[in-house]
């Protein structure tokens, strides 16, 4: 599979960034941007981001390091960051550290980066993620609602909270793009109240959207977390493949 290292520049410094592209094919390709979970990018997200780069007819699919701002970091171990305190502590630190604010002018960069590129095709852009990765592709939704066409969240948390100024949910009356989330059973990143109040947020909006939760643990989709699910997984990429087909248009 065909990967491109770069580095984008953002708002506050040099983001590494991989751009994943299909094996067959000579493009260019739609863009899309995978968000990883809270243990960042690594191998587990850059063979996500090879397997959905060979989604359907393809798509390029960027990689950011989203954890940028912090240089050097060491990479956790999804299999023991959270029963061993100290490792969990510098992971919700990290957690933390990325705001919505960091997002939002990060995907500009992004944006234009794709604008770019000559692997890429047409201004639509679609986005995935997972855990954390999850609220910042609805948090980009409505910041860029030019660009983004198709919005993809698996197992995200904070996704509709009540106390959360940034909340996704607040901003659905903003979001253009096709919403599709997946959330778990008893997870209380994600709980019913929050699931009934992302639904009348987008409802009232009018915005496309699809809420579904699956069988299966917070994490269900990402293959070196301990709760990964492999139906819960097969299901998850088949919905990315829906979703794309109908609302990412090829130009």
């Amino acid at each position: 599979m065909p990967v491109l290292d770069h580095v984008v520049t953002t708002a506050d410094g040099d983001c590494p960034v991989t751009l994943h592209l299909p094996d067959e094919g000579s493009g260019p390709w739609p863009a899309v941007i995978l968000y990883p979970d809270a243990g960042g990018t690594r191998e587990t997200m850059r063979a996500m981001a090879d397997r959905l780069a060979a989604t359907g007819d393809g798509y390029a699919v960027l990689l950011p390091d989203v954890y940028y701002r912090t240089p050097g970091w060491a990479p956790f171990d999804l299999a023991t960051v959270f029963t061993e305190d100290e490792e969990r502590g510098r992971l919700m630190g990290m957690v933390k550290s990325v705001t919505a604010a960091h997002y939002r002018t990060d995907v500009d960069a992004y944006l234009d980066f794709l604008s770019a590129a000559s692997e890429v095709s047409g201004d639509a852009v679609g986005t995935t993620g997972y855990c954390m990765g999850g609220r910042a592709s609805l948090i980009v939704a409505p910041h860029r609602p030019d660009r983004i066409a198709a919005t993809a969240s698996f197992h995200g948390g904070g996704l509709a909270s009540a106390e959360d100024p940034d909340s996704p949910h607040l901003r659905a009356g903003e979001i253009r793009s096709t919403v599709y989330v997946a959330g778990a059973t008893d997870d209380g990143s994600f709980d019913d109240a929050a699931r009934d109040r992302l639904e009348q947020a987008l409802s009232a909006a009018g915005v496309t959207h699809t809420i579904e939760t699956y069988p299966a643990a917070h994490g269900f989709a990402v293959p070196d977390n301990p709760t990964f699910d492999e139906d819960a997984a097969a299901r998850h990429w088949a919905a990315l493949e829906t979703l794309y087909a109908e609302a990412l248009p090829r130009a």
